[in-house]
């Protein structure tokens, strides 16, 4: 078995995705309602989870939306999301994942956003390596982490949820 340390625990974890939704709400606390794009599988997971935080203290609509890249090569195949331009023309938009490692997913994802005329575009990211090889951060940060190139971050939001460098 891999040697595993432990990150965020539940109780930390849980905290942290809370911080993270007072943020994402004074970002946008002027807007009546604004988009949560979860980039595909543990971005989305984080994303419905700051839903469930911002529903509890935000009486604006939050629209939650899917955006699926190729993580292992964000410039090949297409870049899928449910919501088209005109949908989110004139709207806030915080694209959520749950790693910022290299920032080629996150570019990506919010490069889609970009096709329209938004209000604001923001980010949002549970774990930051800072290993970017593209010019985008972060806005919102659960973690920062300075890891090696060969680390790896294991993000389980299953029961019990918890962050782990592998």
């Amino acid at each position: 078995m891999t040697d595993r340390t432990l990150i965020l625990d539940p109780a930390r974890l849980d905290r942290v995705i809370n911080r993270m939704a007072w943020q994402v709400l004074e970002l946008n606390s002027n807007e009546k309602e604004f988009h949560l794009a979860g980039i595909s599988k543990s971005g989305y997971k984080l994303a419905e989870k700051l839903l469930i935080c911002l529903n509890k203290i935000y009486d604006g609509k939050v629209i939650l939306t899917e955006i699926s890249i190729n993580k292992k090569n964000p410039s090949k195949g297409p870049t899928i999301c449910k919501l088209l331009p005109q949908e989110f023309e004139g709207k806030s938009i915080v694209v959520v994942d749950d790693v910022l490692n290299s920032g080629g997913t996150l570019i990506y994802a919010v490069n889609y956003f970009l096709q329209a005329r938004i209000e604001r575009l923001s980010t949002a990211v549970l774990i930051d390596r800072n290993h970017k090889k593209y010019p985008i951060k972060a806005d919102i940060k659960g973690v920062s982490l300075s890891t090696s190139y060969q680390d790896r971050v294991e993000v389980n939001f299953e029961s019990p949820s918890a962050v782990y460098l592998v």
